[in-house]
């Protein structure tokens, strides 16, 4: 595709490392984690903070922004120093959060209603708040004690069904065993393991000081928690499936984890003016729904969309991001767009995920759609260049593909 001085373009991405469940962020709250990317952005792009015009922040966790009051983009681009006149928009898209946040700033370029965007994912899943039913027990127990509910316990949805439930018995419906996820989630840890030991991910992810009291120094917060060394096949099938799932475990499924991650983009022609670098041209970003318990599949027929949306075929594509929501996610979507023919599935494997993916590093699930589109541009450009798709699968059976290509 020849370039146009309107393209969409990255100019700079950032990210926190992804924490564990309760690891040393477990109490900062998700406002400060965004506004430390937000910063990072503006300066990685050596830009004043008043050239932003707008912010559009993904959070899935709305429990954990009610602690704060709600509007965490408002709140977070002001803490990280930009003019009060900045737009912020909060959007919930479950996992697909941050990429619908993107395609609202790409949006907003593409209208001329912004000149330049940042957008932005966030959550902390451990500050999720325990919470009282609302109202009383009129069907039975009409005075007495009530019972605190945690919504992280049986992650799913009132009415419909449990999220590792749903995954793991549409992944069987396409003949991914339990084995085949316990193989994909070794695959993560091991290809994590090689990317982390050659400093790929420092591209990504900037350092911060977490204060641990007047009488402790600082810990530098610099690298991804949640990988669980001496991952093996022969140690994940010894795990229990989870929450009633017929195939999913602890093991081949991410954490409950927290950490931000976000983009700034301009137009083609606004960054030359500006002397900046586009790191890649985001072509669209497609969203799909399908009924609510096809979760699994949701990340190939958004690609499938972002294909068809931009002209091009799946043989144009040189890498693929799908989020590991749960091992099954990539194996069902990858034998999806393959069709059935195994040469085929082997090769889209073969170049998905190549540094590992969610459930080595972590899914803090508002924030994971642009953790991907970023790790997707920087592996890109080491290998000089190429069209790429970063594909995320959210609650209910949505999906977002972030269709994009570095030159």
């Amino acid at each position: 595709m020849s370039k146009n001085d309107n393209d969409i373009v990255v100019v700079s991405f950032a990210r926190t490392a992804f924490d564990r469940f309760g690891g040393v962020t477990k109490n900062i709250p998700s406002s400060d984690l965004a506004s430390w990317v937000i910063a990072e952005l503006v300066k990685r792009s050596g830009l004043p903070s008043e050239a932003v015009d707008d912010v559009n922040l993904g959070q899935c966790i709305l429990g954990e922004a009610w602690t704060q009051s709600d509007i965490i983009g408002r709140q977070a681009l002001i803490k990280a120093g930009l003019r009060e006149e900045t737009i912020s928009n909060n959007i919930d898209r479950a996992c697909c959060s941050s990429t619908s946040a993107l395609q609202l700033s790409w949006k907003n370029l593409m209208l001329g209603e912004a000149e330049l965007s940042i957008a932005v994912g966030v959550d902390n899943m451990g500050r999720a708040p325990y919470y009282l039913p609302p109202e009383r027990r009129w069907d039975g127990q009409r005075i007495g004690d009530m019972k605190l509910i945690d919504k992280l316990m049986n992650l799913g949805y009132a009415g419909f069904g449990v999220l590792a439930v749903d995954a793991g018995e549409v992944a069987l419906e396409y003949g991914i065993t339990r084995e085949m996820q316990d193989e994909w989630a070794e695959r993560s840890h091991a290809l994590w393991g090689e990317a982390d030991s050659k400093g790929y991910f420092k591209e990504e992810i900037f350092p911060v000081e977490i204060s641990q009291g007047k009488t402790k120094p600082p810990i530098i917060f610099d690298r991804d928690q949640q990988p669980r060394p001496g991952t093996t096949v022969e140690t994940l099938a010894k795990l229990p499936t989870a929450n009633g799932s017929p195939t999913v475990t602890a093991g081949n499924a991410p954490g409950l984890n927290t950490g931000s991650a976000g983009v700034m983009v301009t137009t083609r022609k606004k960054a030359q003016e500006l002397g900046l670098e586009p790191l890649a041209t985001v072509l669209r970003v497609a969203s799909i729904a399908l009924k609510p318990r096809q979760i699994a599949v949701a990340p190939a027929p958004a690609i499938q969309k972002g294909l068809e949306l931009t002209g091009l075929k799946l043989d144009d594509i040189k890498l693929i991001e799908i989020n590991e929501a749960f091992a099954a996610m990539p194996l069902v979507a990858t034998k999806i767009l393959g069709d059935g023919d195994e040469a085929k599935i082997k090769k889209l494997r073969d170049i998905t995920n190549v540094n590992g993916g969610a459930v080595a590093m972590g899914h803090p699930v508002g924030a994971s759609g642009l953790r991907i589109t970023m790790t997707l541009i920087a592996e890109l450009r080491r290998r000089g260049g190429g069209y790429g798709v970063a594909s995320i699968c959210g609650g209910l059976a949505q999906g977002d593909a972030v269709i994009l290509k570095v030159d």
